[in-house]
């Protein structure tokens, strides 16, 4: 862990050595207060949005009385013969530069795109885990470790059938991420205690880092992004092992997971080029600023990489 972290003591839900059930759940559930509003902060941004984009509200979550509209963003019109992309934020509510930074790239860069490439952008997931600064959702569960038609996130199924109702295949996906001092703190020790696992410290990497795709991480795609955002924003060096979160660094500032077998939201599309950014917006070397300019930065070195010509 960095200097400034400590490790936790024993997660205060549970019983160590065995997975949570309901009752667990719900005394997790009574623990997590409302921070900020989802209507106050993202809603009226995307209906600001609505006279150049096609609004599409994709769901509602209904979470013991609390509901939350799912609403998208596209291009308008709709240009079948051209390529389209999928932009992602606020997958893990807590990552808020993921939320801003989606919002910020359709407010100051997106029309550059116009005509060029169709854009669908979700930019809040999880509106219920942005409110509450948590990366699970009302259920204890990870969208992120969900994106399966089948599966228990109702964030994910939600997407899925979002992306599913366009009708045609994407070129693009990137899902914007951040890593937090809070991983390591909260989120992680919570993780162990609900599957009834022992926790295991890791190392929170100091800079920005993308995670490709194992089966087929494209790293001229990564690398081109690293690029970019490194005018922006620091990268994420690896740690005395040669990785970063447990993963070996591939290439500068990227590490692979097998995003299908994980159920992370890059699989949905079937896209061949996908990634998800990583910032970090504990480091004392970046603002909060940095970390939505880096998700804008990162946005366009992917837009500009699969549009440029062969």
């Amino acid at each position: 862990m960095p200097p400034h972290a400590s490790a936790p003591a024993a997660y205060p839900i549970g019983t160590p050595g065995q997975p949570w059930g309901e009752a667990e759940r719900a005394e997790w559930r009574a623990r997590q207060v409302r921070h900020r509003r989802y209507d106050e902060d993202v809603l009226p941004r995307i209906a600001a949005l609505a006279d150049r984009f096609e609004r599409i509200a994709y769901g509602e979550l209904d979470y013991a009385g609390e509901t939350y509209p799912l609403h998208a963003l596209a291009s308008w019109p709709w240009d079948p013969a051209l390529p389209a992309a999928l932009i992602t934020g606020g997958v893990h509510g807590y990552e808020t530069s993921g939320v801003m930074g989606a919002l910020a790239f359709l407010e100051t860069r997106a029309e550059a795109y116009a005509g060029r490439i169709n854009l669908l952008v979700a930019p809040c997931v999880s509106p219920w885990g942005y409110e509450r600064i948590n990366r699970w959702n009302y259920d204890a569960v990870d969208p992120n470790r969900n994106f399966r038609a089948d599966g228990p996130s109702r964030e994910a199924t939600s997407l899925i059938a979002l992306v599913r109702g366009r009708g045609e295949p994407f070129r693009l996906h990137i899902d914007l991420h951040e890593t937090t001092d809070s991983d390591e703190s909260e989120f992680r020790p919570a993780l162990a205690a609900r599957d009834g696992k022992p926790f295991e410290p890791g190392l929170i990497p100091d800079g920005f880092y993308l995670v490709a795709d194992a089966a087929d991480p494209k790293l001229p795609f990564q690398q081109a992004i690293v690029a970019a955002v490194e005018a922006v924003t620091h990268i994420a060096p690896p740690d005395a092992a040669g990785e970063i979160i447990g993963c070996p660094v591939v290439a500068p500032g990227v590490i692979t997971y097998p995003q299908a077998d994980y159920g992370m939201c890059p699989s949905i599309t079937g896209a061949p080029y996908t990634t998800t950014t990583e910032v970090y917006p504990d480091s004392p070397q970046a603002t909060p600023q940095q970390c939505v300019d880096a998700q804008v930065a990162a946005v366009c070195a992917a837009l500009d990489f699969v549009l440029a010509p062969d």
